[in-house]
Protein backbone atom coordinates (compact mmCIF):
# COMPACT_ATOMS: atom_id res chain seq x y z
CA UNK A 1 0.00 0.00 0.00
CA UNK A 2 1.32 3.41 -0.94
CA UNK A 3 2.97 5.52 1.74
CA UNK A 4 2.33 8.81 -0.07
CA UNK A 5 -0.07 9.86 2.66
CA UNK A 6 -0.61 8.38 6.13
CA UNK A 7 -3.40 5.91 6.86
CA UNK A 8 -5.50 6.64 9.97
CA UNK A 9 -4.41 4.67 13.03
CA UNK A 10 -7.98 3.69 13.84
CA UNK A 11 -9.17 1.03 11.34
CA UNK A 12 -12.74 2.21 11.90
CA UNK A 13 -11.81 5.44 10.10
CA UNK A 14 -10.96 3.61 6.91
CA UNK A 15 -8.11 4.32 4.53
CA UNK A 16 -8.51 8.12 4.42
CA UNK A 17 -10.19 9.44 7.54
CA UNK A 18 -11.03 12.85 9.03
CA UNK A 19 -9.11 15.75 7.58
CA UNK A 20 -8.36 13.93 4.32
CA UNK A 21 -9.03 15.67 1.05
CA UNK A 22 -10.79 12.51 -0.10
CA UNK A 23 -13.50 12.97 2.52
CA UNK A 24 -13.84 16.61 1.50
CA UNK A 25 -14.07 16.00 -2.24
CA UNK A 26 -16.38 13.00 -2.08
CA UNK A 27 -18.81 14.79 0.26
CA UNK A 28 -19.20 17.64 -2.22
CA UNK A 29 -22.45 17.62 -4.23
CA UNK A 30 -20.50 18.26 -7.44
CA UNK A 31 -18.69 14.92 -7.18
CA UNK A 32 -21.76 13.02 -8.43
CA UNK A 33 -21.94 14.72 -11.86
CA UNK A 34 -18.17 14.32 -12.06
CA UNK A 35 -18.61 10.58 -11.65
CA UNK A 36 -21.12 10.56 -14.52
CA UNK A 37 -18.61 12.46 -16.67
CA UNK A 38 -16.09 9.69 -15.94
CA UNK A 39 -18.51 7.02 -17.17
CA UNK A 40 -18.81 8.74 -20.55
CA UNK A 41 -15.05 9.10 -20.86
CA UNK A 42 -14.42 5.51 -19.79
CA UNK A 43 -16.53 4.32 -22.75
CA UNK A 44 -13.85 5.59 -25.14
CA UNK A 45 -11.40 2.83 -24.17
CA UNK A 46 -12.40 -0.15 -26.37
CA UNK A 47 -10.92 -2.90 -24.22
CA UNK A 48 -12.30 -1.45 -20.97
CA UNK A 49 -15.74 -1.05 -22.53
CA UNK A 50 -15.67 -4.58 -23.97
CA UNK A 51 -15.47 -6.01 -20.46
CA UNK A 52 -18.53 -4.02 -19.39
CA UNK A 53 -20.43 -4.80 -22.58
CA UNK A 54 -19.73 -8.54 -22.60
CA UNK A 55 -19.72 -9.37 -18.90
CA UNK A 56 -22.17 -7.09 -17.13
CA UNK A 57 -25.86 -6.29 -16.94
CA UNK A 58 -25.27 -2.66 -17.92
CA UNK A 59 -27.83 -2.82 -20.73
CA UNK A 60 -30.63 -4.58 -18.87
CA UNK A 61 -29.99 -3.69 -15.24
CA UNK A 62 -28.73 -0.12 -15.43
CA UNK A 63 -29.99 1.32 -12.15
CA UNK A 64 -28.92 -1.51 -9.81
CA UNK A 65 -25.47 -1.54 -11.42
CA UNK A 66 -25.14 2.22 -11.00
CA UNK A 67 -26.24 1.92 -7.38
CA UNK A 68 -23.67 -0.81 -6.71
CA UNK A 69 -20.93 1.31 -8.23
CA UNK A 70 -21.89 4.29 -6.08
CA UNK A 71 -22.06 2.08 -2.99
CA UNK A 72 -18.58 0.73 -3.68
CA UNK A 73 -17.11 4.22 -4.07
CA UNK A 74 -18.75 5.46 -0.88
CA UNK A 75 -17.65 2.38 1.07
CA UNK A 76 -14.04 2.74 -0.06
CA UNK A 77 -14.16 6.45 0.79
CA UNK A 78 -15.75 6.32 4.23
CA UNK A 79 -16.03 2.70 5.33
CA UNK A 80 -13.95 0.94 8.02
CA UNK A 81 -10.91 -0.85 6.64
CA UNK A 82 -12.29 -4.33 7.35
CA UNK A 83 -15.37 -3.61 5.23
CA UNK A 84 -13.35 -1.92 2.49
CA UNK A 85 -10.96 -4.87 2.27
CA UNK A 86 -13.87 -7.27 2.07
CA UNK A 87 -15.71 -5.45 -0.71
CA UNK A 88 -12.50 -4.78 -2.66
CA UNK A 89 -11.61 -8.47 -2.42
CA UNK A 90 -15.03 -9.35 -3.82
CA UNK A 91 -14.46 -7.04 -6.80
CA UNK A 92 -10.98 -8.45 -7.43
CA UNK A 93 -12.36 -11.99 -7.48
CA UNK A 94 -15.12 -10.95 -9.86
CA UNK A 95 -12.54 -9.36 -12.16
CA UNK A 96 -10.74 -12.69 -12.52
CA UNK A 97 -13.60 -13.96 -14.68
CA UNK A 98 -13.93 -10.87 -16.87
CA UNK A 99 -11.78 -11.52 -19.91
CA UNK A 100 -12.26 -11.91 -23.64
CA UNK A 101 -11.59 -10.31 -27.01
CA UNK A 102 -12.47 -6.72 -27.82
CA UNK A 103 -14.33 -6.70 -31.17
CA UNK A 104 -13.23 -3.14 -31.96
CA UNK A 105 -9.47 -3.68 -31.76
CA UNK A 106 -9.28 -7.46 -31.90
CA UNK A 107 -7.12 -7.45 -28.78
CA UNK A 108 -7.65 -9.53 -25.69
CA UNK A 109 -8.62 -7.88 -22.42
CA UNK A 110 -8.89 -8.79 -18.75
CA UNK A 111 -10.53 -6.67 -16.07
CA UNK A 112 -7.55 -7.36 -13.81
CA UNK A 113 -5.14 -5.85 -16.35
CA UNK A 114 -3.30 -3.00 -14.56
CA UNK A 115 -3.61 -0.84 -17.69
CA UNK A 116 -7.40 -1.09 -17.64
CA UNK A 117 -7.59 -0.66 -13.86
CA UNK A 118 -5.47 2.47 -14.25
CA UNK A 119 -7.77 3.86 -16.97
CA UNK A 120 -10.94 3.37 -14.95
CA UNK A 121 -9.33 4.81 -11.82
CA UNK A 122 -7.82 7.89 -13.45
CA UNK A 123 -10.97 8.85 -15.34
CA UNK A 124 -12.97 8.42 -12.15
CA UNK A 125 -10.82 10.50 -9.82
CA UNK A 126 -10.25 13.13 -12.49
CA UNK A 127 -14.02 13.38 -12.96
CA UNK A 128 -14.65 13.85 -9.24
CA UNK A 129 -11.87 16.38 -8.77
CA UNK A 130 -12.51 18.41 -11.91
CA UNK A 131 -16.23 18.76 -11.19
CA UNK A 132 -15.67 19.87 -7.59
CA UNK A 133 -13.05 22.40 -8.66
CA UNK A 134 -15.23 23.82 -11.42
CA UNK A 135 -18.19 24.02 -9.07
CA UNK A 136 -16.29 26.23 -6.65
CA UNK A 137 -15.41 23.59 -4.07
CA UNK A 138 -12.61 25.74 -2.68
CA UNK A 139 -9.72 23.32 -3.16
CA UNK A 140 -6.19 24.65 -3.24
CA UNK A 141 -3.71 23.32 -5.79
CA UNK A 142 -1.98 21.38 -3.00
CA UNK A 143 -5.28 19.86 -1.91
CA UNK A 144 -6.07 18.82 -5.47
CA UNK A 145 -2.74 17.01 -5.77
CA UNK A 146 -3.17 15.50 -2.32
CA UNK A 147 -6.57 14.10 -3.31
CA UNK A 148 -4.99 12.29 -6.24
CA UNK A 149 -2.15 11.05 -4.04
CA UNK A 150 -4.63 9.74 -1.47
CA UNK A 151 -6.65 8.06 -4.19
CA UNK A 152 -3.70 5.94 -5.29
CA UNK A 153 -4.74 3.83 -2.31
CA UNK A 154 -8.16 3.17 -3.85
CA UNK A 155 -6.56 1.96 -7.09
CA UNK A 156 -4.14 -0.31 -5.26
CA UNK A 157 -7.02 -2.01 -3.45
CA UNK A 158 -8.08 -3.47 -6.82
CA UNK A 159 -4.57 -4.20 -8.07
CA UNK A 160 -3.79 -0.89 -9.77
CA UNK A 161 -0.12 -0.03 -10.33
CA UNK A 162 1.82 3.01 -11.59
CA UNK A 163 -1.13 5.24 -10.77
CA UNK A 164 -0.82 9.01 -11.41
CA UNK A 165 -0.62 10.85 -8.09
CA UNK A 166 -0.84 14.52 -9.12
CA UNK A 167 -2.60 16.72 -11.66
CA UNK A 168 0.54 16.91 -13.78
CA UNK A 169 0.83 13.12 -13.81
CA UNK A 170 -2.85 12.76 -14.72
CA UNK A 171 -2.40 15.18 -17.65
CA UNK A 172 0.64 13.22 -18.84
CA UNK A 173 -1.27 9.97 -18.51
CA UNK A 174 -4.21 11.19 -20.62
CA UNK A 175 -1.80 12.41 -23.29
CA UNK A 176 -0.10 9.01 -23.38
CA UNK A 177 -3.28 6.91 -23.45
CA UNK A 178 -5.27 8.88 -26.02
CA UNK A 179 -3.88 6.94 -29.04
CA UNK A 180 -5.57 3.83 -27.59
CA UNK A 181 -8.99 5.48 -27.40
CA UNK A 182 -11.64 5.55 -30.06
CA UNK A 183 -15.33 6.00 -30.59
CA UNK A 184 -17.26 3.00 -31.90
CA UNK A 185 -20.77 1.67 -32.26
CA UNK A 186 -20.35 0.15 -28.79
CA UNK A 187 -19.23 3.43 -27.20
CA UNK A 188 -22.09 5.31 -28.89
CA UNK A 189 -24.56 2.75 -27.57
CA UNK A 190 -23.10 3.08 -24.06
CA UNK A 191 -23.32 6.87 -24.20
CA UNK A 192 -26.93 6.76 -25.33
CA UNK A 193 -27.76 4.32 -22.54
CA UNK A 194 -26.22 6.71 -20.04
CA UNK A 195 -28.22 9.62 -21.43
CA UNK A 196 -31.53 7.74 -21.61
CA UNK A 197 -31.48 4.61 -19.43
CA UNK A 198 -34.61 2.46 -19.18
CA UNK A 199 -37.16 3.37 -16.54
CA UNK A 200 -40.24 1.50 -15.30
CA UNK A 201 -43.27 2.81 -17.18
CA UNK A 202 -44.97 4.07 -14.02
CA UNK A 203 -41.85 5.97 -12.94
CA UNK A 204 -41.35 7.44 -16.41
CA UNK A 205 -44.97 8.62 -16.67
CA UNK A 206 -45.68 9.82 -13.13
CA UNK A 207 -42.37 11.30 -11.92
CA UNK A 208 -39.79 13.77 -13.25
CA UNK A 209 -37.14 11.03 -13.15
CA UNK A 210 -36.51 10.92 -16.90
CA UNK A 211 -36.01 14.66 -17.53
CA UNK A 212 -34.13 14.95 -14.24
CA UNK A 213 -31.68 12.22 -15.14
CA UNK A 214 -31.37 13.51 -18.71
CA UNK A 215 -30.35 16.93 -17.39
CA UNK A 216 -27.83 15.41 -14.96
CA UNK A 217 -26.38 13.06 -17.59
CA UNK A 218 -26.13 15.88 -20.13
CA UNK A 219 -24.22 17.91 -17.56
CA UNK A 220 -21.93 14.92 -16.96
CA UNK A 221 -21.27 14.64 -20.70
CA UNK A 222 -20.43 18.36 -20.90
CA UNK A 223 -18.03 18.09 -17.94
CA UNK A 224 -15.74 15.73 -19.87
CA UNK A 225 -12.44 17.03 -21.22
CA UNK A 226 -12.82 18.71 -24.61
CA UNK A 227 -10.87 15.96 -26.36
CA UNK A 228 -13.26 13.35 -24.98
CA UNK A 229 -16.34 15.24 -26.20
CA UNK A 230 -14.75 15.52 -29.64
CA UNK A 231 -14.08 11.79 -29.72
CA UNK A 232 -17.74 11.16 -28.92
CA UNK A 233 -18.55 13.18 -32.04
CA UNK A 234 -19.61 16.49 -30.53
CA UNK A 235 -17.73 19.80 -30.64
CA UNK A 236 -15.25 20.39 -27.84
CA UNK A 237 -16.02 24.09 -27.60
CA UNK A 238 -14.84 26.44 -24.84
CA UNK A 239 -18.42 27.71 -24.61
CA UNK A 240 -19.52 24.22 -23.57
CA UNK A 241 -16.93 24.27 -20.78
CA UNK A 242 -18.18 27.67 -19.66
CA UNK A 243 -21.82 26.57 -19.66
CA UNK A 244 -21.03 23.34 -17.80
CA UNK A 245 -19.09 25.32 -15.20
CA UNK A 246 -22.01 27.68 -14.62
CA UNK A 247 -24.50 24.82 -14.33
CA UNK A 248 -22.41 22.77 -11.92
CA UNK A 249 -21.89 25.83 -9.72
CA UNK A 250 -25.62 26.53 -9.65
CA UNK A 251 -26.41 22.88 -8.93
CA UNK A 252 -23.91 22.76 -6.07
CA UNK A 253 -25.34 25.93 -4.51
CA UNK A 254 -28.87 24.56 -4.78
CA UNK A 255 -28.01 21.23 -3.18
CA UNK A 256 -26.07 22.87 -0.35
CA UNK A 257 -29.15 24.91 0.50
CA UNK A 258 -31.14 21.71 1.10
CA UNK A 259 -31.36 19.85 4.42
CA UNK A 260 -28.34 17.68 5.24
CA UNK A 261 -30.27 14.44 4.60
CA UNK A 262 -30.84 15.55 0.99
CA UNK A 263 -27.24 16.55 0.37
CA UNK A 264 -25.45 13.27 1.09
CA UNK A 265 -26.11 9.61 1.69
CA UNK A 266 -26.09 8.02 5.17
CA UNK A 267 -22.52 6.66 4.89
CA UNK A 268 -21.08 10.09 4.14
CA UNK A 269 -23.24 11.82 6.76
CA UNK A 270 -22.12 9.42 9.49
CA UNK A 271 -18.44 9.79 8.56
CA UNK A 272 -18.60 13.57 8.41
CA UNK A 273 -20.38 13.74 11.76
CA UNK A 274 -17.55 11.64 13.21
CA UNK A 275 -15.00 13.97 11.59
CA UNK A 276 -16.72 17.01 13.10
CA UNK A 277 -16.71 15.40 16.54
CA UNK A 278 -13.04 14.41 16.34
CA UNK A 279 -11.95 17.82 15.12
CA UNK A 280 -14.02 19.39 17.89
CA UNK A 281 -12.24 17.28 20.49
CA UNK A 282 -8.87 18.30 19.11
CA UNK A 283 -9.71 22.02 19.18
Amino acid sequence: MTDLVPIPRDPALGYFGPGSVTWKVMADPAAGPGGIAALFTQALHPRALAGVDQHSDFRTDFWPRLARTAEYVMTVTYGPREKVDRIAGHVRRAHEHVRGVDPVTGRTYAASDPDLLRWVHVTEVHGFLDAVQRAGGGLTDDEADRFLAEQVRAAELLGGTDVPASRAEVADYFEAVRPELRASATSRSAALRLLAPPLPTRVALTTPARPGWAALATLGFALQPRWARRMHGLPGLPTTDLAAGLVIRALRSTVLALPETWQRGPVAREALAKEKALLGEAA
